[in-house]
């Protein structure tokens, strides 16, 4: 329960925005993500670039929960592959996935994404800003 807790207040933060949400916790430096992602910020969203090669799309699972979006994907060993006698092995296996917060800036009803050539694409656009003025009329 405390895990959730953490999430809810890291997306929160404006200032953590897209914040790697395991990026503050005790990992050993050498630890890489276990994929790597471009964000960038146009006029209308935020869009995430994840390379995710060697991958189908229905091996990538994207959620959102309080406000975190998580990217999650499985690589399988073929059983093929091990009857073989292999002299190195380089390329992960199993199941990895990195979580992103979101906060109250985006419009998570229209967030969409693409898979092409190993690239997944989500765009995620900006929520309207919410008015914090009203004028009262008097009688």
């Amino acid at each position: 329960m405390e895990e959730t807790n953490m999430l809810v207040k890291l997306a929160k933060d404006p200032l953590r925005l897209f914040d790697d949400i395991w990026s503050g916790t005790q990992m050993p430096a050498s630890a890489a993500p276990a994929f790597k992602v471009d964000i960038s910020e146009d006029e209308t969203g935020f869009h995430i670039d994840a390379e995710l090669p060697g991958l189908t799309k229905e091996q990538i699972a994207l959620n959102i929960e309080d406000d975190v979006l998580t990217i999650k994907a499985e690589r399988k060993q073929e059983s093929e592959e091990n009857k073989k006698n292999f002299h190195r092995i380089e390329r992960s296996y199993g199941s990895f996935s990195r979580s992103f917060n979101l906060g109250e800036m985006i419009d998570q009803e229209n967030i969409s994404a693409d898979f092409d050539n190993g690239v997944l694409h989500v765009t995620l656009p900006k929520a309207q800003p919410v008015r914090k003025t009203k004028e009262i009329s008097i009688r």
